[in-house]
């Protein structure tokens, strides 16, 4: 047997000189070393050895194995070095091909530049979860019973009782109810209500809520902030205008528009008011001493606002072509 080992490390020795081919040499290290291949082969027979001899056998069997291991990693080096590269035909001097860099998704580069404007204004990010109960969507956010938005038909509801939150109004009350005032977070995530799906329209989407919470907090803090927002995110000498609107968790509420050129008229971009007194006392904060502002940003509206985006399913559909532009 040991003899056998020497003949077979000769053999091996032999034939991977004359190799030139990878494939071939991969064959051939199998041949060798393979879990049905001549080393196994060879070393199976170390049942025949007497007792005497196998701690010899033993011994050669372990360094004939290195021995060829050895032997076909020197001639995959060999084989991979730059003299065979030119002998095949490549040029290793070229440069190499790659594959093409991916770049952030348009939704995710407008939410962190409204955040990078917010958080210039001191504002801190907060997140909650999606799935949500009926207290934090609706109760804490003086949202009656009888409220529409409450319909089946308008939010998603699951076995368990809970919800998929219809807006991120619902992580303002959870920082509410976990910190003191003076309070000042955006709150960035998706939402979900079961809308038919259009141009305009999607029953999942994306929002940016802000909350600012303190001792004599206005309605002119509340236009001087979105103003600034709106100059710093659509250029500056954008118009805005404020227009009376209702929520239940503000009170005075108002819609924000801006000028648009292009369409020749105004646009809404944002929904915003001073925060409900029921709303703060839910939340464990005195109306009396503290009052506060809040707003609400669709993060695919300002997207096709700023882009001239006019169909909202392109921010979904995955289409290189058009996720290109925004690399």
């Amino acid at each position: 047997m040991i003899e056998a080992l020497k003949q077979l490390e000769q053999q091996a020795q032999q034939e991977a000189s004359t190799l030139s081919d990878p494939g071939r040499l991969q064959e051939t290290k199998l041949k060798y070393l393979g879990r049905k291949g001549l080393f196994a082969s060879v070393s199976a027979r170390i049942g025949e050895v007497s007792a005497q001899d196998k701690p010899l056998a033993g011994q050669e069997m372990n360094r004939v194995k290195r021995e060829l291991e050895r032997i076909f990693a020197e001639a995959e080096r060999a084989l991979s070095g730059p003299s065979s590269s030119s002998a095949a035909g490549v040029d290793v001097t070229m440069p190499g091909t790659f594959p093409p860099c991916g770049s952030l998704h348009p939704l995710t580069q407008v939410v962190r530049e409204i955040s990078s404007i917010f958080r210039g204004l001191g504002y801190s990010i907060a997140d909650g979860p999606e799935v949500e109960s009926e207290y934090y969507n609706f109760e804490a956010l003086n949202i009656p019973l009888d409220h529409p938005a409450r319909d089946g038909f308008d939010t998603f509801y699951l076995q368990d009782g809970k919800l998929l939150r219809s807006q991120t109004s619902t992580v303002q009350i959870r920082v509410m109810e976990k910190s003191r005032p003076p309070i000042k977070v955006i709150a960035p995530g998706r939402v979900f209500r079961p809308d038919a799906t259009d141009a305009t329209h999607s029953f999942v989407f994306h929002q940016l809520e802000g909350l600012f919470i303190d001792r004599g907090v206005s309605f002119a803090h509340l236009k001087g902030t979105l103003f600034t927002f709106a100059q710093s995110f659509f250029g500056p000498g954008t118009r805005i205008r404020f227009r009376p609107s209702f929520f239940p968790f503000t009170e005075p509420s108002a819609e924000m528009d801006i000028w648009s050129d292009k369409r020749g008229g105004w646009l809404e971009v944002l929904g915003s008011g001073m925060v409900h007194p029921n709303v703060l006392r839910k939340a464990g904060i005195d109306p009396e001493k503290y009052t506060g502002f809040a707003f609400g940003v669709g993060v695919e509206r300002m997207a096709m606002m700023k882009y001239g985006v006019e169909d909202i399913r392109q921010f979904y559909e995955n289409d290189v072509r058009f996720l290109r532009q925004f690399s």
